[in-house]
């Protein structure tokens, strides 16, 4: 594998953004860590494991979701990366639906491996007698990451749509989209109404992954003379919104908080946004440089190679780790104490162990393309109402994963026959049109 990953980078195009992976690189990394730090397992004397988030017990903890928050950077780095798919699929004759069969395959078969394994296991457990409430706890922890992937499928759906408004109307529409979640923010904040901030979901991730779009044209030029005021203008306004103002310190959904900066996202979370994008845009000379080196960007290759397996298993080896360690002494201790951050140290090492099987296991499913549309291929119409029928499923399939809390035991027939008839039909529809 790692002769493999050599032969890609040394067969990288010239003209490829490689600052571009190294963010997205960084950001799994902490997407990583911060939710395997956060997590707070303790064994329990009457068998068993209890979870809890540590943002929740330790407020102290909550200024560091602005180091770990870093979902705005996929999206901004999604943004670039798919004008820049979608513009050459045009170029060569492609057309929208073409285009979103390709992107979503990347996906969509990694996540759905990832539930029909969840799921048979989940099975298998109950069958063998296992406590339903801790069974299903375990599939909602190890769920966790397919709640972002409901945002970012959909905005892949419409970049499209969002890709021609950026081409006539460049900047003006992330401005539009961040005016509509003040608009969101202050139904949900004055007049206490939250069903209206409902659209913020999609719209605040839309503003971001327009930022992409302008970066990857170069109306967002990736310089210091641009990314340093970006940066600055961002932080002081996140200050002013969370210290001073009416928002959460903590970039990420808590408990018990009225208000949350991530669900649905709000004008703190697009702040933060700016603030990262400011920075990705001033560190993009010096980072460029330093990848033309074989050996970081190897790493980087390597890791954007499984980068959708990373995200979907991490939260898989979080409850593996917990427990194989319950018993052993290093979950006894209370969160922040001395001794709790001393043992963060082998309880990182045995989930990095042991998400490193799972790479090796379930890797090759992200790496092994399947059927789909070549490049520029034109879809046609037939192949286009079959990806909204199976986009469709898929996203109510994730949005019913999404809204299943941890005492649900599992998660409902209907929703995993929703994702799973949904997958069903993108696969045939890539069939038939890379056959076609």
């Amino acid at each position: 594998m790692l002769q493999e990953m050599r032969r890609l980078a040394e067969r990288t195009p010239p003209e490829r953004e490689r600052h571009v992976d190294l963010l997205r690189a960084i950001a799994i990394t902490a997407v990583v860590v911060g939710h395997w730090l956060a997590v707070h397992v303790q064994a329990v004397p009457w068998g068993g494991v209890q979870a809890g988030n540590v943002l929740e017990i330790v407020p102290w903890t909550r200024p560091l979701t602005w180091l770990f928050q870093v979902m705005p950077v996929f999206f901004l780095v999604g943004g670039y990366a798919n004008a820049l798919s979608l513009t050459a699929h045009r170029d060569r004759g492609g057309d929208a639906a073409g285009w979103v069969l390709r992107r979503t395959d990347r996906l969509v078969r990694p996540t759905t491996v990832v539930l029909a394994v969840l799921t048979g296991s989940a099975l298998a457990a109950r069958a063998l007698g296992a406590d339903p409430g801790l069974v299903g706890t375990a599939v909602w922890a190890a769920g966790i990451p397919l709640w972002f992937l409901v945002a970012y499928l959909a905005v892949v759906v419409l970049t499209p749509l969002t890709h021609a408004l950026h081409r006539r109307y460049g900047l003006a529409v992330p401005i539009v989209l961040t005016v509509l979640v003040g608009v969101g923010d202050a139904a949900r904040l004055g007049l206490e109404t939250p069903v209206a901030a409902e659209g913020n979901f999609v719209l605040a991730w839309l503003a971001i992954h327009q930022l992409g779009f302008a970066w990857q044209d170069g109306r967002l030029p990736a310089r210091p003379g641009v990314g340093v005021p970006m940066a600055f203008a961002g932080l002081v306004v996140l200050v002013l919104l969370t210290v001073a103002g009416p928002y959460p310190i903590s970039m990420v959904g808590l408990a018990g908080e009225e208000i949350q900066n991530t669900s649905p996202p709000t004008l703190a979370l697009l702040a933060l946004a700016a603030t990262q994008t400011g920075l990705a845009l001033s560190l993009r000379g010096p980072a460029a440089r330093w990848l033309r080196r074989p050996r970081p960007w190897t790493v980087v290759v390597a890791v954007n190679s499984v980068i959708m397996t990373l995200f979907l298993w991490h939260m898989t080896a979080a409850v593996l780790g917990a427990l194989a360690l319950h018993r052993t002494g290093v979950l006894v201790n209370p969160p922040a104490s001395p001794a709790w951050l001393l043992m963060r140290l082998p309880w990182l090492a045995v989930l990095t162990l042991i998400l490193g099987v799972l790479v090796l296991v379930f890797g090759p499913v992200e790496r092994r393309a399947g059927p789909r549309p070549a490049p520029g291929a034109a879809a046609g119409a037939v192949a286009g109402v079959l990806a909204v029928l199976g986009l469709g499923g898929v996203l109510a399939g994730l949005l019913g994963v999404a809204l299943t809390g941890p005492d649900a035991h599992g998660w409902p027939a209907t929703t995993l026959i929703a994702y799973f008839t949904g997958a069903g039909i993108l696969r045939f529809a890539r069939w038939r049109s890379a056959g076609s």
